[in-house]
């Protein structure tokens, strides 16, 4: 266990199974395309391990600091399939009325698994910007070539087209260009 505060902390699981537990009571375990958002706002405890003690497992974590500070901590966690996300772009993370997992900051964030030559297209909002973040594949993107692992920043650009040159995992996250700082990142 470790602790965390004033985090909106995004476990994005790709390969293999993943076991969370927490300070709050929460457990379980997420499969690929699994989705966990852990509010940890006044602060909690939490660890992460493979859920599986002979195959790999595989996930992305990414921290988005939130709007509002002391946040009572929770978990949230959503299975989403790799038929949902194959050949678009799904939104797993994003505000309430999208009826995904919830994140308390003006933030979006989303998953593709694209079959080679698929085109698929984000649109950004005035003042915002983006981090792209190839899992696996090759992906073109306006002129430039990304390959597994490989990242990308995106600071106001109205689209950002992208088309696989290979079968592709990525995550994408959209967040505003500028945002005020609260609780232990304001000091």
């Amino acid at each position: 266990m470790h602790p965390h505060a004033d985090i909106e902390g995004i476990t994005y699981v790709w390969k293999g199974d993943f076991r969370h537990a927490d300070s709050l009571s929460n457990d379980g375990i997420l499969h690929p395309g699994g989705v966990q958002l852990m509010t940890l706002g006044s602060g909690a405890l939490h660890s992460e391990q493979n859920a599986s003690k002979t195959e790999p497992m595989e996930f992305l974590q990414l921290w988005i600091l939130p709007d509002t500070a002391d946040l009572a901590p929770s978990v949230q966690q959503r299975q989403f399939t790799k038929g949902q996300r194959t050949d678009t772009l799904l939104k797993v993370v994003g505000a309430a009325e999208d009826g995904v997992v919830t994140v308390h900051q003006d933030a979006a964030v989303f998953v593709a698994a694209l079959s080679a030559g698929t085109e698929v297209t984000h649109r950004f909002g005035s003042n915002r910007a983006g981090y792209l973040y190839l899992i696996e594949g090759a992906v073109a993107l306006a002129g430039d070539r990304l390959s597994t692992g490989d990242a990308a920043k995106i600071f106001e650009q109205p689209e950002l087209p992208l088309r696989a040159e290979a079968a592709s995992e990525l995550i994408l996250v959209d967040v505003p260009l500028r945002f005020t700082p609260v609780g232990v990142w304001a000091r």
